[in-house]
């Protein structure tokens, strides 16, 4: 059995940017690559990389992370916790999990490479490759 997780949209679509997310889904899988359960998981607002999130994945027993983008600090606790990230999905999560599924996903290797912060009325990020 394996767990994937997507951070998702409002609208079910995977979130351009990990850190910004609203929901994550979680598809457990059988041994036959058949779903058998999803789980709505409530981000807690905070951005990925400063946020509780990564602990709450390993505790669900998330094994693979599909991901729009992601900073190299989220990419790192995630992957120092044995949850494998696949950078570069986008459109709906329910066919970017099945598409996972059928081997044709797979990483695009290009991560957030500078990650800043702001806070002021808001919480921005900026991504520059």
């Amino acid at each position: 059995m394996k767990k994937i997780a997507i951070p998702i949209t409002k609208d079910n679509r995977v979130e351009d940017h990990f850190g910004r997310c609203k929901f994550y889904e979680i598809y457990t899988f059988s041994d036959a690559n058949e779903i058998i359960d999803l789980q709505l998981l409530e981000s807690d607002g905070k951005c990925g990389c400063k946020s509780n999130i990564v602990s709450v994945l390993v505790k669900e027993g998330v094994t693979f992370m599909l991901a729009g983008n992601i900073g190299d600090s989220a990419m790192s606790k995630l992957v120092v916790a044995g949850i494998g990230v696949i950078r570069g999905c986008s459109g709906k999560s329910a066919d970017v999990i099945l598409e996972f599924v059928d081997g044709k996903i797979t990483d695009n290797g290009v991560g957030c490479a500078s990650h800043s912060h702001k806070h002021k009325k808001g919480h921005a990020h900026a991504c520059n490759h």
